[in-house]
């Protein structure tokens, strides 16, 4: 008998193993090395130059205790980063952590966080890209919960291009989510109001997402005011006019999060908190919304943590139910969690989170990704991290506390993950660039894109005209349009079917203002009606 147990344990062991190699593996690296902690990675990049992207982190001192928020900053695609363990905006002693960001498409840094000294939330802009920062406008002065988020409305064609949203949950009762908005990349603030009013439960979370043409959503957590205080449902609102007035449903769907701690990666505390996404690409799923939750004991999730995505096609009025994203077999013991999703611009919708199926034995985990092409019917999964790691608390920080989330966003054809893990003996951020070709997958289009581009245009900056040259690698349907820092289209350059190669258009800027404008293109590939291609230039008419 014991001798079958251990040729069972050793079959699976070993299936395991070529089940992890036959996996694509990508290369890893740690963003900013360094001898601080770092945890909760948050990820923004530049609408106007997608080689630039903004990253933030909790950061924590063990040797004295300062708290603060990373400030990691690429420009060549994520090769290279500089920056700094710690903002640097006044008042320095009240950075507290909860880090939201995002890049305005007129180019400032935004950075909002929770205070240490005085309670509340507090931002700073950065209009050199992050190596001096403004000093701290206040968006309350009340206790937020530190599970709060913050996005942009980078849609160049929204009412509300370049509005930046935060939401967070105010930890008094009867602990409604708030929302605040700037438009003016972020020096002030809109007042709190409350989205959901008095919620039937305490809320938890408030994960803010902007879709197409302007519309903004927020989902939270329902946690009930007895033990064990998992997640108890999702509620969910969405905006169509800028976050003034909010439609609200307080429970959207059922759940049974895993807020909690987990014994077998030595006690961390988790959640099951929503996280949610939107379609914005122009294929047959665009705006549709999905939301991903980490739950167990409520099917389809089994008795273990799994990954649950609920997905709405028509804004958020009705949802599915769940769908376990996870393919190992159910029941079985292994556990995922602290998932994040996010929807390619070809309308992939893609998943990672925290995964032990391939190493549970030593209680260690790795990163895995969950990728769907056909809105979340089928999956396929593959390890993105090339080493492993046992979770554990990080010093410092609260009992059980290894962090609350991880990140992912994509540019072009490359998702790019951020997580972290003490693979270099310290918590720090890592990051993985997934080449979406390297997967050997096949998107909606029946293939991959190939030569498509927009140039940067020439001169620039200009005066009064400039050159914009683009190519095609198959016959398209092609836009090009420009629109001013508001959103508003003020040419449009191109509008019909083209042949592949290159092509060439010009813009004259007379008759126009001076300063920052943008040319958009997309094109859609005739023989697979979705769009196949978009990409934005910042350009720069000095009158």
């Amino acid at each position: 008998m014991m001798k079958s147990i251990l040729l069972s344990l050793t079959l699976l062991s070993f299936g395991a193993l070529l089940a992890q190699r036959s996996l694509p593996q990508f290369s890893n690296m740690r963003i900013f090395p360094s001898g601080v902690t770092q945890t909760e990675p948050v990820v923004a990049v530049d609408p106007a130059n997608p080689l630039v992207m903004f990253v933030s982190a909790v950061t924590i001192n063990t040797r004295n205790g300062f708290r603060s928020e990373g400030v990691y900053v690429t420009s060549d695609g994520g090769a290279n980063w500089s920056g700094s363990d710690s903002c640097s905006g006044e008042f320095i002693g009240n950075h507290g952590g909860d880090p939201g960001v995002a890049i305005h498409p007129g180019g400032a840094f935004i950075l909002v966080h929770v205070g240490s000294v005085f309670t509340g939330v507090y931002s700073h802009y950065s209009t050199d890209r992050g190596s001096h920062w403004s000093a701290a406008a206040m968006l309350t002065s009340e206790q937020p919960e530190d599970k709060g988020t913050s996005a942009i409305d980078d849609d160049p064609v929204s009412p509300y291009y370049g509005r930046m949203y935060s939401a967070w949950v105010n930890y008094i009762q009867p602990y409604p989510v708030l929302i605040s908005y700037s438009s003016d990349s972020g020096k002030s603030w809109t007042s709190p109001a409350a989205i959901n009013g008095t919620p039937p439960l305490a809320s938890s979370g408030g994960y803010v997402k902007t879709g197409p043409g302007g519309q903004v959503y927020v989902c939270w957590a329902g946690l009930p005011d007895v033990a064990p205080y998992h997640e108890d449902f999702a509620g969910f609102a969405a905006s169509t006019d800028g976050g003034v007035t909010w439609a609200v449903t307080q429970n959207v769907f059922a759940m049974k999060g895993i807020a909690g701690t987990l014994p077998a990666k030595s006690g961390i505390r988790v959640n099951g908190l929503p996280r949610l996404d939107v379609d914005r690409s122009n294929g047959p799923r665009k705006g549709w919304i999905y939301i991903v939750t980490a739950e167990r004991d409520l099917a389809p999730a089994g008795s273990d943590p799994d990954v649950v995505l609920h997905r709405s096609s028509d804004g958020g009025a009705s949802w599915s139910a769940g769908i376990r994203v996870n393919r190992d077999s159910l029941g079985n013991g292994r556990i995922q969690y602290f998932p994040e999703v996010h929807v390619d611009s070809a309308g992939g919708v893609n998943i990672i989170y925290y995964d032990d199926r391939n190493v549970w034995s030593d209680s260690s985990s790795e990163i895995m990704l969950s990728r769907s092409l056909d809105g979340g019917d089928t999956w396929t999964e593959h390890v993105i991290s090339d080493h492993t790691f046992r979770p554990k608390p990080i010093p410092g920080g609260s009992v059980g506390y290894q962090g609350d989330h991880i990140a992912l966003t994509s540019t072009g054809r490359t998702l790019r993950a951020f997580w972290m893990d003490d693979h270099s003996g310290l918590y720090q951020v890592w990051s993985a660039a997934i080449d979406l070709n390297a997967l050997g997958l096949r998107d909606e289009r029946g293939g991959l894109p190939g030569a498509y581009g927009l140039d940067q245009n020439y001169p620039n900056p200009f005066n009064p005209g400039t050159s914009l040259r683009y190519s095609l690698s198959a016959e398209s349907r092609v836009t090009l349009k420009v629109y001013d820092i508001s959103g508003r289209e003020v040419a449009a350059l191109v509008d019909r079917v083209q042949a592949a190669g290159p092509h060439s258009a010009v813009w004259n800027g007379g008759g126009y203002a001076s300063g920052v404008y943008f040319c958009v293109i997309e094109a859609i590939n005739l023989s697979e009606p979705v769009l196949t291609f978009r990409q934005v230039r910042k350009m720069l008419l000095l009158r």
